[in-house]
């Protein structure tokens, strides 16, 4: 399974994801043109539409934009969650051959003991929202 994962910054989920540049490979082919589309399904079976694009000269840095916010808002991620994209390589036919997953840090006393997986939202218990 290919895959590249990355913590996210705060240009990360308030305007696009910054792809590391060593996990092109992982992407889809853009087949000579700077932009390719391409889906990826959540761990609730959540279809996601995700546009890649690179720049048309030297540095081919990738980042995600359309689709991405969405997704940012929809599981409520926060600088320094970790995203996760997995290509399936088997050789099943499958509609989506993408898989992204979301985590968020587990700290206590200020020390990470590991990330959780984010499937939803996460709000607070009413009784912590201010009115």
């Amino acid at each position: 399974m290919a895959k590249f994962s990355k913590k996210l910054s705060n240009t990360d989920i308030r305007k696009r994801l910054s792809v590391p540049t060593r996990s092109l490979s992982s992407l889809p082919s853009f087949n000579g043109a700077h932009a390719v589309d391409f889906q990826a399904v959540d761990e609730g079976g959540t279809v996601w539409t995700f546009k890649c694009s690179i720049r048309r000269r030297r540095h081919q840095k990738p980042v995600l934009s359309e689709g991405w916010l969405a997704f940012v808002a929809s599981k409520g991620l926060q600088a320094g969650d970790k995203i996760k994209f997995y290509k399936e390589t088997n050789d099943a036919a499958t509609a989506h051959a993408y898989k992204v997953r979301a985590k968020r840090e587990i700290k206590i006393f200020g020390c990470v003991l590991g990330y959780a997986p984010i499937t939803a939202p996460v709000t607070p218990p009413e009784f912590l929202q201010c009115p």
